[in-house]
């Protein structure tokens, strides 16, 4: 949009340089720009990379189910098969891939400030977070690794919609996911 936009310069590339240099662009990923430095990062997070939601860490932070704060912009796509980390003026995001038949189910439009951006349900955080870490081995390790390691709020994790947890939780089809099945059965029948 931007080289269409000035077309009428002989070298557009030059003009976009002297934006750059001048502060009225911040450049983000190659051939893609912010005018507003001032931008929360979050907001910017489908667009470096796509399709993509935030999710993991950021999420569950966002959602204030971690103590920590999270400076890191993490986000969930599919089919991309590897890790993918940008480091921008914004901050650094870092997309990583979940199972295609779990990309587009409990996700939330989020408006912030004009701005909208695409965030995991706090539900479909704690299964894409689960996803990513190495299989416990039972649910005593499972509840470890939630509450001690992840350091998930259990106050917070069991005000959550628990009937949309579990039935997220079958499509991902892993270790961790099966023992949060079977915890949250436990827990609640």
């Amino acid at each position: 949009m931007l080289l269409i936009e000035l077309k009428d310069y002989v070298n557009p590339m030059a003009k976009i340089r002297r934006l750059v240099a001048d502060g009225e662009l911040v450049p983000l990923i190659r051939g893609l720009y912010e005018t507003d430095r001032n931008i929360s990062g979050h907001y910017l997070a489908p667009i470096i990379y796509g399709p993509s939601y935030l999710s993991f860490e950021f999420a569950l932070a966002y959602y204030s189910l971690i103590p920590e704060a999270v400076y890191n912009f993490t986000c969930a796509s599919f089919e991309k098969r590897k890790v993918k980390q940008y480091t921008t003026s914004f901050g650094t995001y870092t997309y990583r891939d979940i199972p295609s038949n779990v990309y587009p189910i409990g996700l939330n439009l989020h408006a912030e400030h004009g701005y909208g951006f695409i965030m995991a349900s706090p539900e479909k955080a704690i299964c894409d977070e689960l996803y990513k870490i190495s299989p416990v081995r039972n649910m005593r390790e499972l509840e470890y690794l939630l509450f001690e390691d992840l350091r998930v709020d259990q106050e917070g994790f069991f005000r959550l919609n628990l009937t949309d947890l579990r039935s997220l939780s079958v499509h991902y089809h892993t270790q961790n996911h099966k023992l949060l099945h079977a915890y949250l059965k436990r827990r609640h029948t």
